[in-house]
């Protein structure tokens, strides 16, 4: 025999209805009180509820909703959640006609929209931060077409290539993650409303007026999709993931980079910090903050990736408010790291001469001299490899950069080749100059200034398009879904 009880059983109210009350409330009472305004405004115009009853429970509402802005309200054993409390208020003050409000939803559908009103909110919040970075970067990027930086693979200086090159590298990354973005908030921007519990009703509303109401850009079309789907949660929060999983690669670089030993990156003054007790350290700690930001975002992402993980394809609790909250972390952690991007990246400056002494001394611009000599002197190029490897090779033996190594190339060559190379000394040192290098990678995607101005044009362009999409996007929703503007009372 099932044993009698009253609900709710104190520990389940303590670890569940209370703190599931209070997100509610803290994170989506704006948006229930619009739903149930879009929704009244809905059920006037399409007759299933008569103007007169519909204006008393416009007026209702709007004495509820500001009420509970005054005296944030507490759960209470009295109603199950956020919802029963305003249900009770509602037909306490204008009676059984209050329930009518329900007719053709349910808490289903409800909360699902309530749930992408949120994150819609926020991932704006997070394209616009995105956008403003890669807008920042490519402001710094202009002003950095000359200015030469080592270039790694796989942790060892490769080529010489410039600070804008590597910018530009950055931006193209970001901008395609910010589409992403922007994908899935096409998703998220489908309403749910009038899903009801998962099959829609047998009233007629309409869910393309409502959804117009709440500003979003269309309905989300299956109502078993809409309720049991996750999708649009687990997809917002996969591009929302390769953000950050992005940026914390350009953070290891900037670890690396502005190690002693490296020297490449000067972090400004006014984003050091000191020890507190060696006197000579300058301690780039923002650079490491950005690196813990970045995890912790790529983390909260992938947490909301396993809670969906084997859920059913059905309605569940898993997706509601508890998961959505702690979801919000990764929204905040995010927006952090990108304002920190923003004020970092941008201000720090390449030490030029240390990084043209690193290029000079790992002998970075020798594959230069190989592609010279497949023009120059009509060799192959594995040829060519090998004459520009023994010269490396042999000025690390002797303890010169490769600009002193003059005399080891043309030994090298006439070992190899069993001729002497046509190149003089002067022509010698033009080819292994980094400028040189450079400037002869012309091709499109190449650091050389004709290719890095074509492509700050495309980004530019890309830019401008997302920021008039972003635009777009962020108009205020239909103004009969304002309190104010309900035209029922």
């Amino acid at each position: 025999m099932i044993s009698q009880s009253e609900f709710p059983d104190p520990v389940y109210r303590e670890t569940v209805l209370e703190p599931a009350f209070e997100t509610v409330r803290q994170h989506f009472a704006p948006h229930i009180h619009a739903i149930n305004r879009a929704h009244l405004i809905m059920l006037s115009e399409t007759g299933i509820l008569d103007r007169r009853p519909a204006g008393r429970i416009a007026s209702a509402l709007a004495r509820i909703e500001d009420e509970l802005r005054t005296v944030p309200p507490k759960y209470s054993e009295q109603h199950e959640d956020f919802f029963f409390l305003l249900e009770a208020e509602l037909i306490a003050r204008v009676g059984d006609i209050g329930s009518m409000l329900h007719i053709g939803r349910s808490r289903n559908d409800m909360d699902q929209t309530c749930f992408r009103m949120e994150l819609r909110q926020r991932t704006e919040e997070s394209i616009g931060l995105a956008l403003h970075l890669a807008e920042k970067l490519l402001d710094r990027a202009r002003s950095e077409t000359q200015t030469l930086i080592v270039a790694y693979t796989h942790g060892q200086p490769a080529q010489p290539t410039t600070f804008c090159h590597y910018l530009l590298a950055v931006i193209e990354v970001l901008l395609r993650d910010t589409r992403r973005l922007e994908s899935a908030l096409a998703v998220v921007d489908q309403c749910p409303l009038g899903a009801a519990a998962i099959t829609t009703t047998g009233f007629p509303i309409d869910r393309e007026r409502v959804a117009g109401l709440l500003g979003f850009s269309a309905i989300s079309l299956n109502a078993y999709a809409c309720i049991a789907a996750v999708d649009y949660l687990t997809g917002l929060y996969s591009a929302l993931k390769l953000v950050f999983l992005h940026l914390g690669r350009v953070t290891q670089d900037m670890v690396q980079w502005t190690s002693f030993e490296a020297g490449q990156l000067l972090v400004p003054d006014s984003l050091v910090q000191i020890s507190s007790i060696m006197p000579q350290k300058r301690n780039p700690v923002p650079v490491e903050h950005l690196r813990h930001l970045c995890s912790s975002t790529v983390g909260r992402c992938d947490m909301i990736q396993t809670v969906m993980h084997n859920t059913p394809f059905a309605d569940m609790n898993d997706s509601e408010a508890d998961v959505q909250q702690a979801g919000f972390g990764a929204f905040d952690s995010g927006n952090r790291a990108l304002a920190l991007f923003a004020a970092l990246l941008p201000s720090c400056r390449v030490d030029s001469d240390r990084s043209r002494s690193r290029i000079d001394a790992a002998y970075i611009t020798v594959t230069e001299l190989a592609d010279t000599l497949v023009r120059k002197e009509a060799i192959a190029f594995r040829t060519a490899h090998r004459i520009a490897g023994q010269t490396s090779r042999a000025a690390l033996e002797q303890g010169k950069t490769i600009a002193q190594a003059f005399a080891e190339f043309s030994e090298a060559f006439a070992t190899i080749e069993g001729r002497p190379s046509g190149l003089t000394e002067t022509q010698f040192l033009e080819v292994v100059s980094p400028d040189t290098f450079v400037a002869r990678r012309d091709r499109p995607g190449g650091p050389a200034p004709a290719a890095v101005e074509a492509a700050m044009d495309i980004y530019s362009k890309e830019l401008d398009v997302l920021q008039t999409n972003r635009t777009a996007r962020t108009r205020p929703p239909h103004p009969a879904a304002k309190r104010h503007e309900v035209g029922l009372c």
